[in-house]
């Protein structure tokens, strides 16, 4: 049973054995408990609507609408909200983005255990907590390329993301429960701002970002 004085998590991440392996070592402290689970973005924001988790700790890459809108939509509904970001990405434009729709800590899956701990505490208690090698990378100078990804929205930065892993409109649309034609509207709005013509150019770019490995 939770403690009534703990600090209240709310977990959200598609694989199982993540989750599992993250709520063991949160339980592991006393003033910590972890009293929900999610493995996607919607069920995440159902779940915080009922639960008023004092923290969200939210995995990026997700089926559906994934965490980048997930925590763009929640900050929306309530600005004062406490959402954790624990990803595999730590290069730019990740952490900016995700810092800007919301999020009060970035924090890699890389990272030490006590980091975590650490980051819970200090964001409920109204702080920030971004991993120490996110910041050295967000420290960089940003370039031509680095401002115009930055024009994207949440779903427009998701979508592009899908269409350099490879992923087709159709896939892409199911995933995200949207029709092709729609994804095909926001693949051209990701174009007409990145400046870009084909596919290939979208991958082009997104490695050189180093959103994806060439």
């Amino acid at each position: 049973m939770a403690n009534r004085h703990s600090i209240s998590v709310l977990l959200v991440d598609d694989h199982e054995i993540v989750r599992v392996g993250f709520k063991r070592l949160i339980e592991t402290t006393r003033d910590i408990d972890v009293i929900a689970e999610a493995k996607s973005g919607e069920d995440a924001y159902n779940l915080a609507h009922e639960l008023r988790p004092d923290i969200i700790i939210m995995d990026i890459n997700m089926p559906g609408i994934g965490g980048l809108e997930a925590i763009s939509r929640l900050h929306k509904r309530d600005p004062k909200i406490k959402i954790i970001a624990l990803t595999v990405h730590e290069t730019e434009p990740f952490p900016t983005r995700v810092l800007k729709a919301g999020a009060k800590g970035y924090l890699s899956k890389r990272c030490v255990p006590q980091e975590l701990i650490s980051a819970i505490r200090s964001v409920h208690s109204g702080g920030t907590f971004i991993t120490s090698q996110v910041i050295r990378e967000m420290s960089k100078t940003p370039g031509a390329e680095e401002s115009s990804i930055n024009r994207l929205t949440a779903r427009e930065f998701q979508i592009f993301s899908m269409i350099a892993e490879g992923r087709t409109a159709v896939e892409i649309g199911e995933d995200m429960n949207l029709s092709h034609k729609t994804i095909h509207s926001h693949r051209a709005n990701v174009m007409k701002k990145l400046k870009l013509k084909t596919t290939a150019n979208i991958v082009q770019f997104a490695i050189l970002q180093g959103i994806i490995t060439g």
